[in-house]
């Protein structure tokens, strides 16, 4: 993404009704083995955050990926068993590539989706986040 670009997405974000997520998801790109953050809408939209910077998406496609956000946000969001089970935490899902980990928030029906480095450690991933999401429901 050109600087120009950067910088205008970020103004944007500052200034968007998300700009409290956006700083969240900025807080967890600068961590060491997060590649992207995103709060993902019902719909399976970004609203806020993204690739850490100069990252490129390993999926390559836009399509693709906004297919798999739509796919995240409907099954992170799923309540069936809720009442015998419990709610969902997370769901975290480790490839050869990359690991997934998607975090809901049942109040606002978004969700953060995480893509992560293959060797990062899902537990000390998952209580990072809930340190600085600690204020949202």
């Amino acid at each position: 993404m050109s600087s120009f670009l950067f910088r205008m997405k970020t103004v944007y974000a500052l200034t968007s009704p998300y700009a409290f997520y956006e700083s969240k998801c900025k807080s967890l790109t600068g961590e060491k083995y997060v590649r992207f953050a995103g709060i993902i809408d019902e719909n399976g939209k970004l609203v806020a955050g993204g690739f850490k910077e100069g990252l490129e998406p390993l999926e390559g496609s836009e399509t693709r990926l906004h297919d798999f956000m739509e796919f995240v946000s409907r099954l992170t969001l799923r309540k069936e068993f809720d009442k015998t089970l419990g709610p969902i935490n997370y769901l975290a899902a480790r490839r050869d590539k990359l690991v997934l980990v998607s975090f809901p928030f049942p109040i606002s029906k978004f969700v953060l989706l995480i893509s992560a480095e293959p060797t990062v450690d899902i537990e000390k991933l998952a209580n990072t986040v809930v340190q600085i999401f600690s204020d949202v429901s």
